[in-house]
């Protein structure tokens, strides 16, 4: 301790230590006064210098123990140094010098412990990370080298709202791998620890994912994952389908158009997959007719009046049934007024009713005239309506109580009017006879006739048509004067008549015509009534016979070929035209239809 602190004296007084080196040197001449050329006059202390280097031996024997062969030769060096010092043949600043290479070799001492600590330290990481990946691996084959693998497979699944789903996830050789439900990047399940707080869903039978009371916004991909180095996944897809609904555009169902414009109807439906929507319109049953349009929007052009009510916008998906939603669509239109009878026909002290329609929207106002004069309810006029019918009912009716009526209609579009007729006037004949005569030269022709007074005169016209295969023409009419007879009193309305035609032709067709008057005047004339008479049976064998022998002679003789078929036309006419009017009668007022009476130009 003694040689080490002397040392680290002379370490850190290098410049006291060269001068007292100095002091203690022989000089370069030297004197032979002492051994080993050491000046013991000079006051040069032996026993102070054996220590110091005595010290300086053992710090370089230190050195030699601790460090590479460097530092030992180095000391060697050193040593050296040391020696000329002893024997003062070295300079002051050889000595500086050594004690220089002696700080700078402490130094590389320390640097080499330093770098040995780090070395130490790195490689105990290096066997640490070396360790720490072979317990990696030996955790990454927990199956003894078996790999997990999948036993379902993926799939998409359509499931209607509100049922229970179960999508499946099977697998083997998972052992100690956590098996994961995810949704997107939400873990579901991890093993069969519940990550999502969504009650409705839940493992059933292993790992197999339940998701019950389905919502649309349940719809996507699910992926059952294998966690290990490599993910391993299995992605089902969720497809939910959503019964159709369908709202009408606007909410209230309610769609104004006016008489001849367009009006858009509009609905909306959703659903998955997306509905299809077609329209009806209800009738008047309630029951909805065929289809009258596709899509979502319906266009009406030009609207009429019938045209409103209300009509149906389904929509269709094949999830679930049908669903339809009502739309009322309402016409704007001035009064369109309609009657059934324009003659009324009435008598002294009976009872009279005059009805019309009138349809119109808005709500239209309803009124009578009489000869162009309001009329206003009285004891015996009354005024009523039921839904669209307007009547106007005359009791006990009188003299002045006969002419013309109108019924009128108003709204806010306009005003329509429509005229009828009171009169005491018999009413139109109408015939009762058949129009097949049992007779060749008679007919006989009944008819009814209503009149409140007791019929006067009766008048019946009858003419022939004259007609062949190609034309006809109506021969001059036959006016017959007829008295009617007093009707019993249980039928004080109808008359009914008779009157039997003689003189007539047979296999012909007539046509007739009544009209009758009583103390208000002549009735309107009757339609025509066509009839027709028999044939005569001697005529129908003779036919028979001249048929029979032109077939006879036909087939006697080449020479006549073509005589049998003249013959056989001829008989084919001649039988076939008594009876064309009863082949052609119910085609009669077509055929006719030139030459029908006309009743508005008859004169009588």
């Amino acid at each position: 301790m003694t040689a080490l602190n002397t040392v680290r004296w002379y370490q850190a007084h290098p410049a006291t230590a060269s001068s007292r080196m100095a002091t203690h040197r022989r000089p370069g001449s030297g004197s032979a006064g002492g051994k080993n050329g050491i000046n013991t006059n000079s006051g040069y202390d032996a026993s102070v210098e054996a220590p110091t280097a005595a010290a300086a031996m053992a710090v370089c024997d230190s050195v030699k123990r601790n460090v590479r062969p460097i530092v030992t030769a180095n000391c060697a060096s050193n040593n050296a140094i040391t020696a000329v010092a002893n024997s003062n043949h070295r300079s002051q600043r050889g000595v500086v010098n050594c004690f220089l290479r002696f700080i700078f070799l402490r130094n590389m001492f320390i640097l080499l412990i330093v770098v040995s600590s780090l070395l130490v330290s790195t490689t105990d990481a290096v066997i640490s990370s070396r360790g720490s990946s072979s317990n990696s691996k030996a955790s990454s084959a927990p199956n003894n080298g078996l790999v997990p693998r999948f036993i379902s497979r993926g799939h998409t699944y359509r499931a209607v709202v509100g049922d229970t789903l179960v999508l499946p996830c099977e697998v083997e050789n998972l052992g100690t791998l956590v098996l994961l439900w995810r949704r997107g990047s939400n873990v579901l399940t991890a093993s069969q620890l519940m990550v999502t707080r969504d009650e409705r869903i839940r493992l059933v039978n292993g790992y197999n994912l339940e998701i019950s009371e389905l919502e649309p916004q349940d719809a996507g991909d699910y992926v059952c994952q294998i966690s290990d180095k490599v993910n391993k996944d299995q992605v089902h897809t969720v497809e939910i389908l959503v019964p159709p609904s369908v709202r009408a555009i606007p909410p209230t169902g309610q769609v104004t158009a006016r008489k001849g414009g367009a009006v858009t109807l509009e609905c909306k439906a959703s659903g998955n997959p997306v509905p299809s929507i077609y329209w009806t319109k209800r009738s008047g049953t309630g029951k909805s007719a065929a289809k009258i349009g596709e899509g979502p929007v319906l266009s009406l052009e030009r609207v009429e009046r019938q045209q409103a009510g209300v009509y149906q916008c389904t929509a269709d998906n094949s999830v679930g049934d049908p669903v339809t939603v009502d739309m009322r669509l309402d016409v704007l239109y001035p009064p369109d007024i309609s009657v059934e009878k324009s003659w009324i026909h009435s008598g002294e002290g009976f009872e009279a009713q005059l009805e019309c329609i009138v349809h119109a929207d808005p709500q239209p106002t309803v009124s009578w005239n009489q000869n162009s004069f309001p009329l206003q309810p009285t004891d015996r006029r009354t005024m009523s309506s039921r839904g669209n019918r307007h009547t106007l009912t005359i009791r006990h009716v009188q003299q002045e109580d006969f002419g013309n009526y109108s019924c009128v209609a108003d709204n806010s579009l306009g005003r329509s009017k429509k005229y009828m007729e009171v009169s005491g006037r018999p009413g139109p004949a109408d015939f009762l006879s058949p129009p097949w005569s049992r007779s060749t030269d008679s007919f006989n022709l009944t008819w009814k006739v209503e009149s409140y007074p007791p019929l006067q005169e009766v008048r019946l016209l009858y003419r022939k048509l004259m007609m062949n295969e190609t034309f006809q023409q109506p021969g001059r009419w036959h006016d017959v004067i007829l008295t009617p007879a007093p009707r019993p009193p249980s039928e004080p309305l109808t008359h009914v008549m008779a009157f039997t035609l003689r003189g007539l032709q047979h296999s012909s067709v007539y046509e007739a015509i009544v009209q009758a008057k009583n103390r208000y005047g002549w009735n309107e004339v009757s339609d025509i009534f066509q009839f027709y008479t028999q044939r005569i049976t001697s005529d129908i064998h003779s036919e028979e016979m001249q048929v029979a022998s032109s077939t006879s002679r036909s087939g006697s003789t080449s020479l006549h070929r073509n005589a049998p078929k003249s013959t056989v036309w001829k008989v084919m006419t001649m039988t076939l035209l008594p009876i064309l009017p009863w082949l052609m009668s119910p085609f009669g007022a077509l055929l006719h239809g030139g030459t029908l009476f006309d009743r508005s130009k008859l004169t009588i």
